[in-house]
């Protein structure tokens, strides 16, 4: 059952052609993981796709508080039988039909889809191998909205075909400035001894949900020193680990980049200390 404008339907067959997410990608996005009824982080999640809305100038509707929404979520995780299980989930907003670059109605749609996951918490990829690599043809552009999700994502369609055909588990994306800026589907975090570094919103990454919880983590640690500035490709085979994040697989370690390999014990300490806050949760 897919929630549409609060209406719960079977299909997606009211997608046209003429829908401005599908024809320029006039649309944004929330992926969200919900837990035996739970959305994680919602609260972050909300304000995130507010303030992205104010940015991509869509007029906010008024019934869309954090409760309505929520509610609407809640709604379709039930209509699918998911109320005891895990999911994710993409709420997802548009402008409707119509216009050509310039929309001719300026209300906005909502959809929500929901599938099944297996797991209930962070738990760090069981892969023997997690290898990665650059992905040097197309590059990010730093400013404010390379750090939305919207359905712009090309250049992650094509990393990710680069990362499929290359063998690769994931891609490095770099920006016109030749840093290294997130991976294919989450941002990045470099550990160096004690010094966790993380590229820094202003070079265009995107503004993780996930990326500000390991923040937080990292912060209240007492144990670890967060350093948010641009990373070079060259740091990346000095590092000690490196490693991944987003909501739903939480952090995934990276084991391979080239001929490096890495540990994973910062990143395992990080991941348990995140579990636990989410348990006092």
């Amino acid at each position: 059952m897919i929630n549409i404008n609060g209406e719960l339907v079977e299909n997606s067959s009211f997608i046209t052609l003429e829908n401005r997410g599908y024809k320029y990608g006039d649309a944004l996005f929330e992926t969200l993981k919900v837990v035996h009824g739970k959305i994680l982080f919602w609260e972050d999640h909300y304000f995130r796709l507010m303030a992205s809305m104010r940015i991509m100038r869509m007029e906010i509707p008024m019934n869309f508080t954090m409760e309505f929404l929520e509610a609407e979520i809640l709604k379709t995780i039930n209509g699918n039988g998911l109320a005891t299980s895990s999911a994710r989930v993409r709420l997802n907003v548009d402008r409707g039909d119509g216009g050509r670059y310039l929309p001719k109605d300026k209300a906005i749609s909502y959809s929500i889809v929901v599938e099944l996951l297996e797991d209930d918490f962070y738990l760090a990829s069981t892969k023997e191998s997690y290898t990665v690599d650059l992905y040097k043809d197309y590059f990010v552009a730093p400013g404010l909205l390379s750090t939305l999700k919207t359905n712009n994502k090309a250049i992650n369609v094509l990393g990710s075909i680069y990362a499929e055909e290359n063998k690769l588990d994931n891609c490095l994306l770099l920006n016109t400035n030749k840093n290294v800026v997130e991976a294919l589907q989450g941002n990045l975090f470099l550990v160096s001894g004690e010094t966790i570094k993380t590229p820094p919103l202003d070079d265009g990454s995107l503004k993780g949900v996930m990326r500000k919880q390991i923040i937080d983590v990292i912060l209240n640690s007492g144990d670890y020193v967060l350093d948010e500035t641009s990373i070079s490709p060259f740091e990346l085979q000095k590092a000690d680990e490196l490693f991944i994040t987003n909501v739903i697989v939480g952090i995934q370690p990276i084991l391979q980049y080239r001929k490096k390999t890495y540990s994973t014990k910062i990143s395992e300490d990080i991941l348990k200390r995140l579990n636990t806050k989410l348990r006092l949760s």
